[in-house]
């Protein structure tokens, strides 16, 4: 029983981490909560869905298109949304109830273009179980740890090895100075917001085929948890957001199983809370921290 609901929260842990990925990166550039992350998450899976309808089964095109198309809508949040307000200086507030409104605004065309009703999602990486064991193990959740596995690798060692990476942390470490320096500033924070997109749209898909279906709660729910996620492994932190991810899922899912599936989506804050009273800058986070 432990054994099984340990990989059910590893599971959903990585998708978590996913988006808590995006929260993180955002938030070490440019010291604000994306919002609309959650909504960006949910827009992924309905893209994805829409696509693969009308490319007739096609699932790895409309996987492709609903990455780029997402990427771009990501884009078009900072270019359109923030950094208007950013040439103007206004604070902080007004950029973060920008995300906000976008996120409203994106959950309304949804809701405005999908409708309102449940809908069932293929899943492409089902090819059966095996026992570890007195758990099962299904091939889904074998797959979705690697390709989370894999992005999360891949997008640590570009952070942290690559030209494109010193320019992120750079920027997260003193804007001025990035800029004195040659570092595209506005290329930057566009990047990343494309990137906070592209994972949340992966995420949203995966958990899409895991759960076999895509609603409209998609983002209040996980947006929430994986905004916890990143507060608990240290806001800012890319290895915080891994690890807050996988913490917040495997809590929630031990949570439900053990305790009461009522409190499912509570667990993630009570968490949460407790280990802020203890360790205010979260678990990885250090004291007026902004660093990848």
């Amino acid at each position: 029983m432990f054994l099984q609901q340990l990989i059910n929260g590893i599971t959903i842990g990585s998708m978590y981490a996913l988006v808590a990925i995006g929260y993180s990166m955002i938030f070490s550039v440019l010291q604000l909560i994306n919002f609309s992350n959650g909504s960006m998450y949910m827009l992924g899976a309905y893209v994805a869905l829409t696509l693969y309808l009308r490319l007739e089964g096609h699932f790895q095109l409309a996987f492709a298109g609903s990455l780029v198309i997402v990427g771009f809508i990501g884009y078009g949040v900072d270019r359109f949304a923030l950094r208007p307000l950013r040439k103007k200086k206004s604070n902080r507030m007004a950029s973060l109830m920008s995300t906000f409104g976008v996120g409203i605004v994106i959950d309304n065309a949804i809701q405005l273009l999908f409708g309102s009703e449940t809908k069932s999602f293929p899943n492409q990486l089902d090819f059966g179980s095996f026992s570890v064991g007195n758990a099962i193990v299904s091939w889904t959740q074998v797959l979705i740890l690697l390709i989370c596995s894999v992005l999360m690798a891949a997008l640590s060692l570009v952070v942290y090895r690559t030209k494109a990476g010193r320019a992120m942390r750079s920027t997260a470490e003193n804007v001025d100075a990035a800029r004195l320096m040659g570092v595209d500033v506005k290329r930057v924070i566009s990047v990343t917001f494309v990137v906070s997109a592209v994972m949340a749209t992966v995420a949203g898909t995966l958990v899409s085929m895991y759960y076999r279906t895509v609603d409209l709660n998609m983002s209040a729910q996980v947006g929430m948890k994986t905004f916890a996620a990143a507060v608990l492994g240290g806001v800012g932190v890319l290895p915080g957001a891994m690890v807050g991810g996988l913490l917040i899922g495997i809590l929630e899912t031990l949570g439900a199983s053990y305790i009461s599936s009522g409190y499912r989506d509570a667990y993630a804050f009570m968490i949460m809370v407790l280990v802020l009273l203890i360790k205010p800058s979260g678990l990885l986070g250090r004291a007026a921290s902004s660093k990848l």
